[in-house]
């Protein structure tokens, strides 16, 4: 979800008014998503690497997100949303992690639609705490496939992803579900976060489904 800020600097307000937009634009999204029939959505809100951000905007992005738990957790749950985090819990604030593991319970028995909320985290990351998950209960080296290592990801259960969409114009993964995505395929727009709406998504579904979906054979050739 990239643009948040540039969104907000070309309107000359401040960085954190453009995450705030983009937090409010979510739910706008995730109705398309409902209507498109759209099963499993990860959103990509805040990595490892943006630690380095200035310390009053990280702080500022936490706030934001605490609201947005509140404000949008319980229309979710009547919805049906089944809510999942994605990422390490360590360095994040204690009323912050009690309110993802709230929101989770609340949410752990429904099946309209699955939201991956990627909070903290990193691929790489993820991969390194599988592999110490693994170390950790033993398993036979010679036992270890893609299969089980699966089984260890945050995203155990869940399939591999089919489109990867990036807003903001940018052509780069940033450390995003490295392992997930392997055979996904990438769309991006240079349309902010805060404005891609229900008409962005269908581009992006539309373009996804005049693509061949190869997966390393040949087709048609």
């Amino acid at each position: 979800m990239d643009g948040n800020g540039r969104w907000a600097k070309e309107r000359g307000l401040p960085r954190l008014l453009g995450h705030r937009a983009g937090t409010e634009n979510t739910r706008r999204v995730l109705r398309a998503c409902g209507e498109f029939g759209i099963e499993i959505v990860t959103l990509y809100g805040f990595s490892t690497e943006n630690w380095q951000r200035p310390k009053g905007e990280v702080e500022g992005l936490f706030g934001i997100f605490e609201d947005a738990i509140d404000r949008e957790v319980p229309e979710l749950h009547r919805n049906g949303v089944r809510l999942r985090h994605l990422g390490r819990t360590d360095k994040l604030p204690d009323r912050l992690v009690k309110k993802i593991e709230d929101a989770m319970k609340l949410t752990k028995d429904n099946d309209r639609l699955i939201l991956n909320l990627a909070f903290n985290y990193g691929g790489r990351a993820e991969i390194v705490d599988a592999t110490r998950r693994i170390i950790a209960e033993g398993i036979d080296p010679a036992a270890i496939d893609e299969e089980l290592f699966s089984r260890y990801l945050y995203t155990a259960g869940l399939p591999d992803l089919d489109l990867f969409i990036r807003t903001g114009g940018e052509m780069r993964l940033s450390n995003f579900l490295l392992w997930q995505t392997a055979y996904a395929e990438y769309y991006t727009t240079p349309t902010y976060w805060p404005d891609f709406d229900k008409a962005e998504l269908e581009k992006a579904l539309l373009a996804y489904s005049q693509r061949k979906l190869k997966l390393g054979e040949l087709i048609g050739e």
